[in-house]
């Protein structure tokens, strides 16, 4: 298959513009920082928190406090893995629905954007469990906060799922839902933003379409009785029916992440890669064959919620 037409049915799979910042590669771990003091981060939530989530942080603030020419992707990417090199070994990665120019401008939300600022953050701590985490919660909040502050989200605009007793509980139905609204709301014209921090992981890929033979996977804070997020299921419950025209950047902070959203093209800060390029791996016919009756049924739920909106306008106008 050649490179146009490639692109061509890419564009038809994920008709939006979809990028994603992971801590690691799918074979490599994400480390956790006990003091994130050490990130310079402006009021953190926590002590603790991810490195990649706290690393990325630190580089964008500082971009803030003494803006230069804006940072490319690239550098943004390796300045990430030089504040990582000291103590961690992993490696960030992008990965996007279309192929980036690596040293084109960094950016959350594109210049002459003019939609709804949505996002959806997710941190499990598995409060209670083995392998109980103590910084996830903070790494959602400090994104939060950066969102808020630097990029102009709303706060209605978020939905916070924590399990902390407070928030919606991050369940694997509540994550499903959470994502499948934020496709089913946004809108050409708008920005979203996915940021999870909790355990990754991977297992035996059920459909043959895996090089490694395994999905890469979010665990809920409910996994041992409602099991994993196949990333199969994040590329048919948000990848794929996130509409044209809205650009969407996730964060993913935690391990075996590097392939979680299954987009097509990849770059490594490793020092290495100089240039996005296709992932080899990316099956065309897989995702073809996906099920988007969400993606329909997604539309006839804003086309109901139209009408009843005009339903209630009319009836205002009868009193």
């Amino acid at each position: 298959m050649g490179d146009f037409e490639f692109e061509g049915r890419v564009e038809k799979l994920i008709p939006a513009e979809v990028r994603m910042i992971s801590g690691c590669a799918d074979s490599q771990t994400s480390a956790d920082v006990g003091h994130v003091g050490q990130f310079q981060l402006p009021d953190p939530a926590g002590r603790a928190g991810g490195a990649c989530t706290s690393a990325l942080l630190k580089v964008l603030y500082a971009e803030e406090r003494a803006p230069t020419e804006d940072l490319s992707w690239v550098e943004v990417l390796t300045r990430m893995r030089e504040i990582l090199r000291g103590d961690y070994t992993q490696i960030p990665q992008l990965t996007s629905s279309r192929k980036l120019d690596v040293n084109s401008p960094f950016n959350i939300v594109p210049p002459g954007s003019y939609g709804t600022r949505r996002a959806v953050l997710i941190g499990i701590n598995y409060v209670g469990q083995q392998g109980e985490l103590s910084g996830c919660h903070n790494d959602a909040k400090n994104i939060k906060n950066y969102l808020m502050n630097v990029h102009g989200f709303l706060e209605d605009d978020i939905v916070c799922l924590f399990d902390d007793g407070y928030h919606r509980s991050p369940t694997k139905n509540n994550i499903i839902y959470a994502l499948q609204n934020l496709a089913a709301d946004s809108q050409p014209g708008d920005v979203a933003f996915v940021h999870y921090s909790g355990h990754g992981g991977f297992v035996p890929d059920d459909d043959g379409d895996e090089e490694d033979g395994y999905d890469e996977t979010m665990i809920p804070v409910d996994f041992q009785s409602a099991g994993q997020i196949r990333d199969d299921d994040l590329f048919k419950y948000l990848v794929g029916p996130m509409p044209a025209g809205v650009t969407l950047t996730a964060l993913m902070d935690c391990c075996h992440s590097g392939t979680i959203l299954d987009l097509p093209y990849r770059f490594k800060a490793d020092g290495e890669s100089e240039n996005m390029g296709q992932d080899e791996r990316f099956d065309t016919e897989k995702f073809e064959g996906i099920d988007v009756a969400f993606a329909a049924a997604a539309a006839a739920c804003c086309l109901i919620d139209m009408c009843s909106c005009v339903f209630d306008i009319l009836a205002v106008f009868d009193e």
